[in-house]
């Protein structure tokens, strides 16, 4: 993920303007990684090690999203529908 794109997805998807690692944000961007790295996955099959960081981001993810929806359902709703993901 490009200097741009980062930068593009926190505005995206802060909560203020000085925000740059609220649960929104942090699930956003691993959110473009995951689907960066599932398109290389696709290509490179044998790459192991790709593989182990894409099920490390995929349970941050996770864990993020869960820790959101017990705090704040409201938000947590908001973000998966924004960023298209199943509940």
């Amino acid at each position: 993920m490009d200097k741009e794109t980062k930068t593009q997805t926190i505005k995206e998807f802060q909560r203020s303007s000085e925000d740059v690692g609220s649960c929104e944000v942090q699930v956003a961007l691993l959110t473009k990684r995951i689907l960066e790295l599932t398109e290389h996955m696709k290509v490179n099959k044998k790459d192991h090690s790709s593989r182990r960081g894409l099920v490390a981001m995929v349970n941050n993810r996770r864990r993020l999203l869960q820790y959101l929806q017990s705090t704040d359902n409201a938000r947590y709703v908001t973000l998966i529908k924004r960023l298209g993901l199943r509940r």
